[in-house]
């Protein structure tokens, strides 16, 4: 019997007299749920960003100059705020305190870009106040960044060569990425949350923009929800191979 097992292959080969025949590997099925739950979310928040990209915010701020603003109604005023290219690329940079708007934030004036924004200025909040799931977000990264790059390669090794220990070891380090996906859901809530909050009391936005907010903040926030949930049936799937090793 010759078993073919790899990170592309989802079939198992078994000779016979016409040659090789095939029995579909289902778990590659998990890693479809994945796939389909990631570009659901992904699919979301482009088409609810689109859609409030095209309102206006009353205030008139651009994405630039309504970061500005939250940072100084939340008493910061060392961050800098830069351009960043690409699209929906916005992200927050503790090590440099800087603060990066995409080409589609940046200098949009629309109640899309304002949220995205003041959501990223909620980081910055965070990092000021060593908000606790942050704090532990930035220790896991060497973790995360080392288990995602070694999991596959030990994993499959183990598979190979019929080795538990390697198996289980490429499980352990593929759950440190997992678990850093997980510690990520409170960090990007609650930098929405801090966000709409600031937004709301500066008299940045008014209610009906805040609900479009809402929106646009949302969505963004259950792509991270899909990206852990896939994390969770990969490595789910991990678990039933390395089983069903044991079992051969």
């Amino acid at each position: 019997m010759n078993l073919l097992v790899s990170g592309t292959n989802a079939f198992y080969g078994y000779g016979g007299y016409g040659g090789y025949r095939y029995m579909f590997d289902w778990t590659y099925l998990l890693v479809i749920a994945g796939l389909v739950l990631s570009m659901v979310a992904s699919a979301r928040v482009k088409g609810t960003f689109a859609k409030y990209s095209r309102m206006r915010s009353m205030c008139g701020l651009t994405g630039a100059q309504a970061a500005q603003k939250v940072l100084e109604l939340s008493g910061i005023y060392d961050v800098r705020i830069e351009h960043v290219s690409g699209h929906l690329t916005d992200h927050y940079d503790p090590r440099s305190k800087v603060l990066r708007l995409s080409d589609s934030t940046y200098g949009s004036n629309s109640v899309a870009a304002v949220c995205v924004a003041a959501h990223e200025c909620g980081h910055a909040v965070q990092h000021q106040k060593s908000y606790g799931p942050l704090v532990l977000r930035s220790t896991l990264v060497p973790a995360a960044n080392f288990g995602s790059t070694l999991a596959w390669p030990v994993f499959f090794a183990g598979l190979i060569f019929s080795m538990k220990p390697l198996l289980t070891a490429g499980i352990i380090l593929f759950s440190l990425a997992v678990i850093f996906q997980l510690v990520t859901l409170p960090v990007e809530f609650n930098a929405s949350s801090r966000a709409l909050r600031i937004l709301e009391d500066g008299h940045v936005l008014g209610s009906t923009e805040l609900v479009a907010g809402k929106k646009v903040l949302g969505a963004a926030a259950l792509t991270y929800v899909a990206s852990l949930a896939a994390s969770v049936l990969q490595l789910l799937r991990l678990v039933i191979l390395a089983r069903g090793r044991d079992d051969d």
